[in-house]
């Protein structure tokens, strides 16, 4: 059987957006009656909706629901966890790699949760600092570990298709808390993902 996928989006909501993207589209000088437009409002109200699904989702029940009791305490790392986000001044793409750590203080979290914390902060309108530091202080509260670590690097479509134009910047933002903050552990985190 081959594979199908599902997505559910409010109706009331899809309709409400759907309407708004006509009128826009209409108000840029296109005709929203042309065969290549017919769906495109719909289209692009289910995309929001997707996009800005993190609103919809507590991270904090995602990592609760899969702490184990554990006595490593050595640093954990997930890097290269690709990121898709929306700039909240322009509603542009941002993307690009986060790569968290921790130091386990008595649980250990399921690895695949790290890049669904990144998920649901990144699927918000955002800004780059402020998704680090979501990702950064959810871990922490949540996990209570001996430190955590993120570094995000990400390139932002609102610096590269409009403004400045600038095709290959890239923006780096990090936080530590806990043991990261000593210079020898962070510089080992540093060192593992190749930085």
């Amino acid at each position: 059987m081959p594979y199908k996928k599902f997505e559910e989006y409010n109706i009331q909501v899809t309709d409400d957006v759907k309407n708004r993207y006509e009128n826009i589209i209409k108000d840029l000088g296109e005709d929203t009656r042309r065969d290549g437009l017919l769906k495109t409002p719909e289209r692009a109200a289910k995309a929001m909706q997707f996009l800005t699904q993190g609103y919809h989702q507590d991270p904090v029940d995602i990592l609760k629901g899969a702490m184990f009791k554990e006595s490593y305490n050595e640093m954990v790392i997930v890097k290269d966890i690709e990121l898709y986000s929306l700039c909240e001044h322009h509603i542009l793409p941002f993307f690009g790699k986060a790569h968290i750590a921790y130091i386990p203080d008595g649980h250990i979290v399921g690895l695949s949760k790290l890049p669904r914390i990144v998920d649901v902060f990144a699927r918000r309108l955002q800004v780059q600092e402020r998704l680090t530091e979501q990702i950064l202080d959810c871990i922490n509260d949540t996990l209570k570990p001996q430190g955590v670590a993120v570094v995000i690097e990400a390139s932002h479509m609102c610096m590269m298709m409009r403004g400045v134009q600038k095709q290959n910047s890239i923006t780096t933002t990090s936080g530590f808390r806990g043991q990261f903050e000593k210079i020898e552990t962070r510089n080992e985190f540093l060192k593992l993902i190749g930085k």
